[in-house]
């Protein structure tokens, strides 16, 4: 696939394309993605029975790709999945990371021992397979910190914290591991002044863009459903955010998601 000759190539590194928002609609929305220049994706699996359904759409379309984990808001609700189960995805050549994983204290912080332990499995999955961990952390930025650096110690592992709208230490944190950070359409926020300065302060190399749809949609579709071809308004906040036109903001983040995300870059 190609952008039209008009628009740089981008990539929405985190969606949902099986989340019931969509029900039906997919093949338009990949359309509509498309013409807008976003021309592959990652549908995130946030539980393992949903598996057969995320791998339907992956199958049905060319440039879409999916990880696959459980999400620290389920991780009470449904069976720990052991790290077998997880190197065992790799057989299928379109799936390429682990999660979405992380801590969630915001909603879930009754669950905080079982959401470590699940997150601490799928690290071990991404530090054996050499695929990146995807990240979710809302309100849990100290033991965030801390688990991610213990486990690193024991063996490195690649990583890109998702939506990233933590403070700047988790920020630095992450960073200083060698992770990646994520811009959603949060960042596009009139008021996310204070994250677009840490997005800014990043190196350059360490940046994705995302929309993590059908939520947290961009102005000037903000408070609307969310949709892949909505990075590009992201995109276009997040160049202005970097210093570049959104064309070198476009090679760039495409640049880096196929840096880290290596088994998308090879298909």
């Amino acid at each position: 696939m190609t952008a039209s000759a008009s628009l740089p190539a981008l990539v929405d590194s985190h969606c949902h394309l099986d989340f019931p928002d969509f029900e039906g609609q997919q093949a338009e929305l990949i359309e509509r993605a498309r013409a807008a220049g976003v021309t592959r994706m990652v549908t995130i699996c946030t539980r393992m029975k949903n598996l057969p359904r995320v791998r339907a759409i992956v199958e049905a379309h060319a440039g879409i790709f999916y990880a696959a984990g459980i999400h620290p808001m389920y991780a009470a609700e449904e069976p720990l999945v052991s790290v077998d189960e997880l190197l065992a995805l790799t057989e299928d050549p379109k799936f390429v990371g682990y999660g979405e994983t992380g801590l969630d204290y915001h909603y879930t912080a009754d669950s905080a021992e079982i959401q470590q332990v699940s997150l601490r499995t799928h690290i071990e999955a991404a530090r054996r397979t050499g695929l990146p961990l995807i990240i979710h952390a809302r309100d849990a930025d100290e033991d965030m910190a801390r688990i991610l650096t213990e486990e690193h110690r024991i063996g490195a592992y690649s990583c890109v914290m998702h939506c990233f709208t933590s403070g700047p230490e988790l920020a630095r944190t992450a960073l200083d591991l060698g992770f990646y950070l994520s811009m959603s359409g949060i960042a596009a926020f009139p008021r996310s002044t204070e994250l677009r300065e840490i997005f800014a302060a990043a190196p350059h190399d360490r940046i994705l863009v995302e929309t993590d749809a059908p939520y947290l949609a961009p102005p000037p579709f903000r408070g609307k459903r969310n949709e892949p071809a909505y990075v590009a308004h992201t995109a276009k906040v997040g160049a202005q955010t970097l210093g570049l036109s959104e064309a070198e903001f476009a090679r760039l983040t495409s640049a880096n998601f196929d840096r880290l995300f290596t088994r998308a870059a090879q298909a």
